[in-house]
C-alpha cells in the first residue's frame, strides 16, 4: 500500500524546491497562501506529478482551492481518486 502522505510530501518538496521543509508538514499544515512557493504554476506541476506518481487523472473541475487548502485536504483528494 502506498503511503499517500509520504508520497505527496515528497512531491511537494521536489516540485516546490522546499529542500526538505516538507518533512515537517502534517495533514494540518496549510498550503495555499501559506507556502510562498505554491503559486498557480506550481499547483499545475504538483497535480501533474501526483497524477504521474499515482497513475490517476484529475478533471479540471475536481481541483479547486479547497483541494490545496492543507496537506490533509490534498491527501484526501488523492486517496478518494485512488479508491474510485
Amino acid at each position: 500500500m502506498l503511503n499517500i502522505q509520504a508520497e505527496i510530501l515528497s512531491i511537494l518538496d521536489e516540485i516546490l524546491s522546499l529542500q526538505g521543509r516538507s518533512a515537517a508538514m502534517t495533514p494540518e499544515t496549510p498550503l495555499l497562501g501559506a507556502v510562498p512557493e505554491l503559486d498557480s504554476m506550481a499547483v499545475v506541476g504538483v497535480i501533474g506529478a501526483i497524477e504521474e506518481r499515482f497513475g490517476i487523472f484529475f478533471d479540471d473541475d475536481e481541483i479547486d482551492g479547497q483541494t490545496f487548502a492543507t496537506v490533509g485536504s490534498l491527501i484526501e483528494a488523492v486517496g478518494l481518486k485512488i479508491a474510485a
